[in-house]
């Protein structure tokens, strides 16, 4: 139905509530009905309908949509039921039939109630038929016990949702009815999901278990659905009747690591410290992280002015009497630096600035040698000057047997601090390697959100690709632990679990949103995940060791790395090098310098 139809139906009825006031009024005061075969009772309903109909016209009411009526429709109603009255008054006014005062008052409230009753009855009818219309989604929770029973009552209530089954592992429970509901094997399931015509799993079981369900799960032609833990649901943190997509983390293949910070705090507590790249992913965590050690000063260095105002603004914000000092400039410019470290009383520096984009840094392999080699040079030198307490670097897994222009500027940024930890004993130099970090700018997963928002296709660049994954807030806490142990020389490198299938994350990102995959089976589906090749530099499998030697650590989760490094002489040589190619721009020269010092002399290709 057009609107140009809802609005005549809305006005039609407006008119008969009005005839029918002024009717009701004359029945129920005087005992009989309006006479229109007089002048003047058909003058009073005449001149009542066109007032009702051309008020109800300049107020937009017979425009306004129903499920607005109620916040924004009752006192134009009542600015409506008004104009009756005053019409009806001026009609008094006119020689012939005259309408007492207290029959057009109640003409008027009754008019008020009918126009009211009317639209919420409309409201009410159209959301029942709109409900009797829509299809239900079918769900199969999995997970029978308690939980499992709260959440089918609770989805039971959803209009448009209808638990069909339980599945459940308890043998115990198989083949029995629970809360109304068959309980079946999740041996079954893909017998199940057709039989049933399920449209979506819920998951009604702890985190261990559903972390080893999704991956089970990600093959069926259904969505997956999570739910709050029972003490949630419980303590009405999240209503029962939103199953959530799937959760980050969920994406792990682990259980999210539950950190604390035993004495690490006390490394950092009444320091000044600096932050580079302070606006970025990795950068402006350690911000929030640190803001709660209760350091003396954070020097926020950052070169994009946008990134530095948003974490300056968050930290000004969320600790008001901390010190904070915002600086908008480049690790890449010395005097910068050395005047930082002198002014601000420096006394530990975490190393976050790098481009980190292997395509971007592909093409764009002078900007990478910038700020990743030199960048960190400069610091690093500023900092030994200075005798600075503490640097920490973060590095990247892509820097172990670098394949890519990133990585192996990375590479070589690790190898520099390691020369300087040789040299240096006042100032404890150390490094912390991870893989990437979920939810992190232009990593894979907020470009599969974006490509799944857009309707897709999601792009993988091959079947068996596969990276190591972990939240920021794990990585910060682990590196900022790292750093507070160190004694100098340091590869720290954080257990990241086992890799994950890119393919695997595609798949569960997809159903987690409540879609289905378009491919060969399901021609039917919404979203195609469609293969693109591997990019240059980019590797099928990432590596967190150059070596197979392993060394722990006070903490479980953060092992230290037995490798060979440059010596200073040979650092000297790459670092001349690069400065050559730089100023020459010569992609060729600064191509074969990556090649020749990266620690397996892997053949670097720029493209640009």
């Amino acid at each position: 139905m057009g609107t140009g139809q809802k609005s005549a139906i809305l006005l039609s009825l407006d008119a008969c509530i009005a005839l029918m006031s002024l009717a009701g009024a004359d029945l129920l005061l005087n005992g009989t009905l309006p006479d229109l075969r007089t002048t003047g009772d058909g003058r009073f309903m005449l001149l009542a309908l066109l007032t009702v109909l051309g008020t109800s016209i300049y107020l937009g009411l017979h425009r306004m949509k129903l499920l607005a009526y109620e916040k924004h429709g009752i006192v134009e109603t009542g600015i409506l039921a008004a104009s009756l009255g005053a019409s009806c008054t001026l009609a008094n006014a006119l020689p012939g039939a005259r309408l007492p005062a207290e029959q057009v008052l109640f003409a008027s409230l009754l008019f008020l109630a009918l126009f009211v009753a009317a639209r919420l009855a409309l409201l009410r009818l159209t959301a029942l038929l709109y409900r009797l219309a829509k299809a239900r989604q079918r769900l199969l929770i999995y997970g029978a016990g308690k939980t499992g029973q709260r959440i089918a009552a609770a989805l039971g209530e959803d209009d448009g949702l209808m638990p069909v089954a339980f599945l459940d592992d308890n043998p115990r429970l198989q083949s029995l009815s629970v809360a109304g509901l068959h309980v079946y094997s999740p041996m079954r399931i893909k017998t199940l999901v057709q039989r049933l015509d399920i449209d979506a799993i819920v998951l009604a079981v702890p985190d261990e278990a559903r972390l080893r369900q999704m991956q089970t799960l990600s093959d069926l032609p259904c969505k997956t659905l999570t739910l709050p833990s029972l003490a949630e649901l419980l303590a009405g943190k999240r209503p029962a009747q939103a199953p959530s997509r799937i959760a980050l983390q969920d994406l792990l293949g682990r259980k999210r690591l539950d950190l604390e910070f035993p004495e690490a705090g006390d490394s950092y507590a009444g320091k000044s410290i600096l932050i580079t790249g302070a606006g970025g992913s990795i950068g402006s965590e350690l911000c929030r992280q640190l803001a709660a050690l209760a350091p003396a000063r954070l020097v926020l260095l950052e070169h994009c002015e946008l990134a530095l105002y948003s974490i300056a603004h968050e930290l000004a914000d969320l600790h008001p009497h901390l010190a904070t000092v915002p600086v908008l400039g480049s690790v890449c410019d010395a005097p910068l630096v050395r005047a930082l470290l002198a002014e601000q009383g420096i006394d530990t520096i975490l190393h976050a600035a790098a481009y980190k984009h292997v395509p971007m840094v592909q093409r764009n392999i002078f900007a990478g040698l910038r700020n990743n080699v030199i960048g960190t040079k400069t610091l690093t030198e500023a900092a030994a000057d200075a005798g600075i307490d503490r640097f920490i670097l973060i590095s990247s897994d892509k820097a172990v047997r670098p394949t890519s222009v990133m990585g192996a500027t990375k590479r070589l940024a690790e190898e520099i601090v390691q020369d300087h930890a040789t040299r240096t004993t006042r100032t404890c130099f150390s490094m912390v390697r991870f893989g990437n970090v979920i939810g992190s700018s232009g990593s894979v997963i907020p470009l599969f959100q974006d490509q799944i928002a857009r309707g897709g296709p999601v792009t993988v660049t091959h079947p068996e690709v596969s990276r190591y994954f972990m939240t920021v807030t794990e990585a910060v806490r682990l590196v900022l632990t790292a750093g507070s142990f160190a004694r100098g020389g340091e590869v720290f490198v954080l257990d990241m679990g086992d890799p994950v299938p890119i393919l695997q994350v595609a798949r569960q990102m997809i159903r987690g949103a409540g879609l289905s995959i378009r491919d060969a089976d399901t021609p039917e589906g919404e979203i195609e995940i469609r293969f693109t090749g591997l990019r240059a530099g980019e590797k099928l499998h990432e590596e967190l060791f150059i070596g197979a030697d392993m060394l722990t650590t006070p903490h479980d989760k953060i092992l230290r790395a037995q490798e060979q490094h440059l010596s200073q002489i040979e650092v000297a040589s790459a670092l001349s090098e690069i400065r050559r190619a730089l100023e020459a721009r010569d992609t060729d020269a600064a191509a074969t310098a990556l090649s020749k010092w990266v620690s397996d002399r892997a053949r670097i290709k720029a493209t640009g």
